[in-house]
């Protein structure tokens, strides 16, 4: 008896076979001098049945490190023996994307307005266009951003537990800490679940640049989660994986007036109640102003810009309570197995590949 052969793919009116590798090209809303843009979608099939997942970059076009996590994702050799469909999204935002913008020329932000409309603003025909000829077609997706200009975010997975498939994928893709995210209204994760599709949010690094340890923790999650869903063998080589701490209080701490700001905390430190975790003073020098934490947790996110205003946001701080010390553990861990090797090493995912 034969394997099962899965049936075809239709896509802006292409046909995709299974075993089949194409491009296809979606139209979007051309510049005002006519010139075509389009979102360029990569469909990597396999021959027998399995999840149909998509994997989107760019949603925010100054969001960069999703462009070539989902690079190196196409490189893996691990394809070569995928079930089901990868529909892999580099750039989303396109217009953004060329203008190093966050947003869309109208001045939306792409990630609020899903579904979208055929008929509507800019944004809403994007958004639209997405969902329809890609979202409505996947079974799971994976979403890739990071934090805005001149702010970093430690590398932690966002997703709604409520939804069924979340926590699995989530704890899939094994990086140290996780958010249990509620929706947004107009969001794309919103838009999918309406659908009853499972999507987690890998958040991580800053934008308009490339952070190698982020990139290749990226990397290895989505090859992660592949596997979890069964679009791809378990790794026989694959190490035991410590499972994500999760938090679902998360609180930042904001300059409390105008000046210059030295951050005394880094990127996944745990801080205490209490604690001086930055100082904010005047270019004379004449008064400094501690900022302390309010609370005990880990920092998820910060400014990178020493530059402030009073009411900025400097640190984004996760509350996990008696986990804490332990989150710390796992981030260390995570940093010293993702950081670039002086020697290449073979691997079936890619992973260490450099970026070119």
């Amino acid at each position: 008896m034969g394997t099962t052969r899965q049936a075809d793919l239709l896509i802006d009116g292409q046909v995709i076979a299974a075993g089949e590798r194409r491009e296809v090209n979606l139209r979007v809303a051309p510049t005002y001098t006519h010139d075509d843009l389009s979102m360029t979608v990569q469909v990597v099939r396999g021959k027998k049945p399995g999840p149909t997942l998509f994997i989107s970059g760019a949603i925010h076009g100054d969001e960069i490190n999703g462009v070539e996590i989902i690079r190196r994702v196409l490189q893996s050799k691990a394809l070569k023996n995928i079930s089901g469909t990868l529909l892999a999204i580099p750039i989303v935002n396109v217009h953004g994307f060329l203008n190093q913008s966050r947003y869309l020329p109208d001045g939306r932000d792409l990630n609020r307005c899903f579904p979208g409309s055929a008929r509507g603003s800019l944004a809403g025909r994007v958004a639209h266009t997405f969902v329809e000829k890609i979202v409505s077609k996947c079974t799971h997706g994976i979403d890739l951003h990071t934090g805005a200009r001149h702010r970093s975010n430690f590398p932690q997975i966002r997703a709604d537990l409520d939804q069924p498939g979340t926590q699995a994928m989530t704890e899939a893709f094994n990086v140290p800490l996780a958010l249990d995210s509620k929706i947004r209204d107009g969001s794309l994760r919103e838009c999918a679940g309406d659908l009853g599709i499972p999507v987690i949010l890998y958040e991580a690094g800053e934008a308009l640049r490339f952070d190698e340890v982020y990139i290749r923790a990226g990397v290895k999650g989505v090859i992660n989660v592949m596997r979890e869903i069964g679009m791809l063998r378990k790794s026989r080589r694959t190490r035991p994986r410590k499972e994500p701490i999760f938090s679902n209080q998360t609180y930042w701490e904001r300059a409390p007036e105008s000046g210059v700001l030295r951050t005394l905390v880094p990127l996944g430190a745990r801080v205490s109640r209490d604690q001086v975790i930055g100082v904010v003073a005047d270019p004379l020098g004449t008064t400094e102003t501690e900022i302390r934490a309010i609370h005990a947790g880990v920092v998820i996110g910060r400014t990178n810009l020493p530059l402030v205003y009073s009411g900025d946001a400097l640190f984004h701080i996760a509350r996990y309570g008696r986990d804490n010390r332990r989150v710390v553990q796992q981030v260390e861990a995570f940093t010293e197995e993702h950081e670039p090797l002086d020697i290449p090493v073979d691997s079936e995912d890619l992973s260490n590949a450099p970026i070119t």
